[in-house]
């Protein structure tokens, strides 16, 4: 089987050569214009950006990638499912102000921005996933479903649970409805270790689910019912005093993960690129974002979501 080749181009520019001229030039090479747009929808698959964190990416990317689009034919929009945790973008109002806050809007981007599963999130597409170790049918955001083309732009970044988060993230936890990830976090339980906990309350100021109280002791206890392993906690504590339950969890959850992204791109045409810039530690959901963990490496784009994760893993090696 012939392998799939990545492109890719660094971030050195020029007076007549600038960075949106070069990511325009890498997804031309890339093979883009080797999918039929003509008339179709074509969903742009990203992350809006949580208020407050300045490391997602910037919507002039996005501009040049749906203006593209346009030329050969197509109807491009940009869409996002709402997430499960608290925060500013767990319904479609709050989740389309925040996107519109941070430069996502038709000004700006040249097109529509499209909540995938509706109002509060239950707006899903039950999609079979052949072959599925741990996923049978797959609950995605029904515009992404109902689009003929899937193109995702990926922010390459650390995550506190799946190590990385990249295309296969972006598009498989990214296009579950609140039903879907809720399915994908449900093994990633969470524990306290209470010698380190301080009694901040920050987990506890952060849990949609009240999933977590204080003991008899003045120490944060995790309810196994009630919490649904989104891993918001875990990033939260300062103190580094919540873990997985098991860190089998976790591959789980990756696994899931992926069977989700099958389901949305089994047998569509799809095009990927990604962007290893501002490579935070932790996942653009943060309202914060901290030091790069690795310097800026560039763009790469294919046709294959698994090859494009490889060559971003790789090259922050």
């Amino acid at each position: 089987m012939e392998r799939s080749r990545v492109y890719f181009t660094n971030l050195r520019t020029t007076p007549d050569r600038n960075i949106l001229q070069k990511l325009d030039r890498l997804v031309r090479c890339a093979g883009i214009g080797d999918i039929d747009f003509i008339k179709q929808y074509a969903a742009i698959k990203l992350h809006l950006g949580e208020p407050g964190n300045l490391a997602y990416l910037r919507p002039n990317f996005s501009k040049v990638v749906a203006d593209m689009i346009k030329e050969l034919g197509g109807k491009p929009f940009l869409t996002d499912c709402n997430t499960l945790y608290a925060g500013r973008r767990k319904d479609a109002l709050e989740h389309l102000d925040s996107a519109y806050e941070n430069g996502y809007n038709p000004f700006c981007t040249g097109c529509q921005v499209i909540i995938a599963d509706g109002l509060k999130g239950s707006d899903e597409s039950i999609v079979p996933v052949p072959g599925g170790e741990f996923v049978k049918e797959a609950r995605i955001g029904r515009a992404v479903m109902d689009a003929d083309i899937i193109i995702s732009m990926t922010h390459f970044k650390g995550h506190e649970q799946s190590g990385f988060g990249g295309s296969i993230k972006n598009i498989g936890m990214g296009s579950g409805s609140r039903a879907g990830k809720m399915e994908m976090h449900s093994t990633g339980k969470l524990k306290v270790k209470p010698s380190r906990c301080r009694s901040c309350r920050k987990c506890i100021s952060g849990c949609a689910h009240d999933a977590i109280t204080f003991d008899g002791n003045g120490k944060a206890v995790i309810e196994k019912l009630k919490c649904v392993g989104c891993g918001r906690c875990l990033s939260l504590c300062p103190f580094d005093a919540i873990s997985p339950t098991d860190y089998e969890s976790n591959e789980t959850m990756c696994r899931k993960m992926a069977e989700y992204a099958k389901a949305v791109l089994n047998g569509r045409p799809q095009f990927h690129i990604s962007f290893v810039i501002d490579v935070s530690p932790f996942c653009d959901c943060h309202v914060e974002n901290d030091l790069p963990v690795v310097s800026d490496v560039g763009i790469f784009a294919s046709k294959d979501p698994v090859a494009l994760d490889q060559a971003c893993a790789e090259a922050v090696m």
